[in-house]
């Protein structure tokens, strides 16, 4: 099952209205698609928005109720300006952008998202992207490598792994995610002994974070939806690590700094214990949420 994140808060804070224009950025399992669509009619759209084909067509086909009311565009979000055009809209009503991925895409071992599942290591969204979690784990060079498991997954053994990577494949390339955990468990795996999460686990998020240009992605939506948004428009951003809070964070104090935007969220909204106990994924989800006021 899928479980939208701080549905409740995301829902009270866009504070929506018959006949709104919204935008869901990320669509993925369609939770707050499905809620937004519903307090938005009559005469409202929802413009719903995912880089994952299957995504899309997953969520189109349980919302079939609404498809009145739904655009469906297959892009990155990045692309704000492109979606509002195929959508036929100039500015929104207020958007939401949950930068998690879906439990669909993690549970698909087809995808090699998961550690726990064994996979080919792909790790794209969108699968038009030429490079693949394979590639790199393949040609990057041994500081390449280093290079992007600290930046993207803050891994403090980025070293140690990159040079056990860079030693198993040159006897043979290393194609599928369980190998992959193999070689980091061997070489760094003693070190997560008292630690809460899988030693396997920052490298993961920085390889799928490196593929996918997630952080990319980010500071350009950031930069051109506030734009795209009337006054009085809401704007909820979920992250689920450090990068991407960080980046949502400094973007919305220069906002305000320009006098744009006003922040609703002082502190970030994190989900409640029960939410955390019906759904662990999100237990590192963090809330921010911005108003256009110029």
């Amino acid at each position: 099952m899928h479980f939208p994140v701080m549905l409740e808060e995301v829902i009270e804070y866009l504070n929506l209205k018959p006949g709104q224009c919204i935008l869901d950025a990320t669509c993925g399992g369609g939770g707050h698609t499905e809620e937004i669509a519903k307090r938005i009619l009559p005469g409202g759209k929802l413009i719903a928005v995912d880089k994952d084909l299957e995504a899309i067509e997953r969520v189109k086909g349980k919302l079939k109720e609404y498809k009145d009311n739904i655009v469906f565009v297959n892009s990155d979000f990045k692309e704000i300006s492109k979606i509002l055009k195929e959508a036929d809209e100039a500015f929104l009503d207020g958007a939401v952008f949950d930068l998690g991925f879906s439990s669909f895409q993690l549970e698909d071992s087809g995808r090699g998202l998961s550690f726990l599942k064994d996979g080919f290591l792909d790790m794209r969204f969108d699968k038009n992207i030429q490079i693949t979690a394979f590639n790199v784990i393949n040609e990057a060079s041994r500081e390449e490598l280093a290079d992007i498991i600290y930046k993207y997954g803050e891994e403090r053994y980025s070293r140690l792994i990159a040079n056990a990577i860079y030693d198993c494949r040159k006897n043979k390339k290393i194609s599928t995610t369980l190998e992959l955990v193999d070689i980091i468990e061997s070489s760094v795996g003693r070190k997560y002994r008292n630690q809460r999460i899988h030693s396997a686990c920052r490298t993961f998020q920085a390889l799928r974070i490196f593929v996918n240009d997630e952080l990319g992605s980010l500071e350009e939506a950031l930069n051109s939806v506030i734009s795209k948004l009337k006054v009085g428009g809401r704007l909820c951003f979920i992250s689920f690590h450090s990068l991407e809070d960080r980046i949502v964070k400094e973007h919305f104090k220069k906002y305000k700094m320009t006098g744009e935007i006003k922040i609703l969220t002082k502190k970030i909204i994190t989900p409640s214990r029960e939410e955390v106990r019906e759904n662990s994924r999100a237990r590192s989800a963090k809330l921010r949420v911005a108003e256009k006021i110029l």
